[in-house]
């Protein structure tokens, strides 16, 4: 029998209710986790299966290609899920789609050549790109209730930057005792690591989430015949037509400001005093063993490299003093480590963002003006931020970074409380899948490669050059955005479309 909720009364929170809270907002921690992964493995990754170093034609090229290719790829697969979620029921598409990206995460650990790892990076995005439209759907079904619904998609939304900052974390730790852990093809890398720790966040999730109940809303329509058949062309006529082309395109300038700017920050602060005299961090191969034991010295071609960074600024050691500094319980500091570090600085911002979006969701009616306290700030604040901050000075930079992080990742909160509200339900999955999947994850990660691309044309060092390019596509993206928030739709003051 299906459960009838009235929407005009709060849900009662039982202890189904509080299970559903907390998967939701697993779920939601671990999309970030996986999306916020990329900036934080790319540059050592392609150090050991390509060779390319920072700022070379060959770095970019694959950069380029690991932020869009994944992207593009998991949107087509999301916009398809979308409408899945609508046919098939949400709880279905959330069982499946965790699936596909936990398993995809795990092997890309495991990847032996790029190729491998651009597939499994694509595999993974899909999963997260369905997982994201179909559990929106979902929580905003289970509890209609408008100011229960807009605190819950809010609060358990914030829950994504915990995935970032926890990713960050992660990072750091495994940067710091990657030694100690089962090497992996002869080797120690922790962007592996970091890879393969994708899968746990996945486990409960894969456990709990097939027994929870199915969006009631949903149910009752199939059950009673009315659920209308989704359709993308139905987002295209006369009634949704405005709000489907405003929201795609506001959704990737939201996105366009992340990954053309904020995602590019890692490898932009390795430029800065204190994190660029540090040594990459890539680990050493080691020499082939000769056939029949005989000890044999490797010619110079095949002996371990020093990494530039440590070549170039780092002073020489004494044996001695290189064991002190490797011992255990003290392992050294590297670029990527300390890259990491400031990483989180973000996901702080971008926390307190999605609070703050959570608490004004309630108070404010105006969607417009909600959404805009972040967009002036974002206009005014991005420019200083990645043209003067981010190529001047560590500390500046981070809480620099964490001004971008409050102000732009607040607006993926606002997007998973505005959608539900502006799609009848036969369409709530493929409304929202659109905008996500073609406006975030096809057009607005095109801000990475446009970012890297346009860092050519700049003057300095690599990491400067991306600094100014990151400053020009966010400031743009902000200003794109601000203007399109004159046309948005206001959704309905009370309840959901149904």
């Amino acid at each position: 029998m299906t459960q009838v909720i009235d929407p005009t009364q709060p849900r009662r929170l039982g202890p189904i209710e509080w299970l559903i809270i907390i998967i939701a907002s697993i779920g939601f921690m671990f999309d970030i986790y996986e999306l916020l992964m990329l900036p934080l493995i790319a540059g050592p990754a392609l150090n050991e299966l390509v060779g390319a170093k920072p700022g070379s034609p060959e770095f970019k090229f694959w950069v380029s290609l690991l932020f869009y290719v994944p992207a593009f790829v998991g949107g087509s697969f999301g916009l398809v899920g979308g409408y899945l979620t609508d046919l098939l029921g949400r709880r279905r598409v959330l069982t499946w789609s965790i699936l596909i990206y936990a398993f995809s995460a795990l092997a890309a650990g495991f990847s032996t050549n790029i190729v491998m790892l651009l597939i499994l990076r694509c595999t993974t995005f899909a999963g997260f790109c369905i997982e994201f439209v179909a559990a929106v759907a979902w929580l905003a079904e289970l509890f209609p209730h408008p100011i229960q619904r807009e605190r819950i998609l809010g609060y358990t939304q914030a829950f994504s930057s915990l995935g970032g900052l926890a990713v960050a974390m992660a990072n750091e730790q495994i940067a710091t005792f990657a030694t100690s852990l089962p090497p992996i093809f002869d080797g120690h890398s922790p962007w592996r690591y970091t890879l393969i720790s994708g899968v746990i966040p996945a486990i409960p999730l894969i456990i709990i989430r097939p027994f929870l109940p199915e969006s009631p809303t949903w149910k009752k329509k199939r059950d009673e015949g009315t659920l209308k058949r989704p359709s993308i062309k139905e987002l295209f006529q006369p009634a949704l037509a405005r709000t489907t082309i405003i929201t795609t395109l506001m959704f990737a300038c939201s996105y366009g400001a992340a990954f053309g700017a904020i995602q590019q920050f890692p490898e932009i602060v390795k430029g800065l005093p204190g994190i660029k005299e540090l040594p990459t961090g890539a680990p050493p191969k080691p020499p082939a063993k000769p056939a029949g034991g005989e000890k044999t010295t490797p010619p110079a071609s095949e002996k371990p490299a020093t990494p530039p960074a440590a070549a170039e600024n780092a002073p020489s050691k004494t044996a001695p003093e290189a064991a002190k500094s490797e011992a255990p319980g003290k392992p050294k500091s590297t670029q990527q480590k300390e890259a990491a570090r400031a990483q989180q600085w973000q996901e702080w911002g971008g926390l307190l963002g999605r609070v703050a979006l959570a608490f004004l969701a309630v108070r404010i009616v105006s969607r417009r003006l909600l959404i805009r306290l972040f967009q002036i700030p974002g206009l005014i604040a991005f420019p200083i931020i990645f043209g003067v901050l981010a190529v001047q000075d560590l500390t500046l930079a981070k809480w620099g970074i964490a001004v971008a992080g409050f102000l732009t990742v607040a607006q993926f909160s606002f997007w998973g409380n505005y959608l539900p509200r502006v799609y009848p339900v036969h369409l709530r999955g493929t409304g929202q899948s659109f905008a996500a999947n073609v406006g975030g994850r096809m057009l607005g990660v095109l801000a990475a490669p446009i970012a890297l691309s346009l860092s050519g044309f700049m003057s300095g060092p690599p990491t400067t050059q991306l600094a100014m390019a990151a400053a020009v596509v966010g400031t743009s993206v902000y200003f794109l955005g601000l203007i399109l928030s004159f046309f948005m739709p206001e959704p309905s003051e009370t309840g959901i479309n149904e």
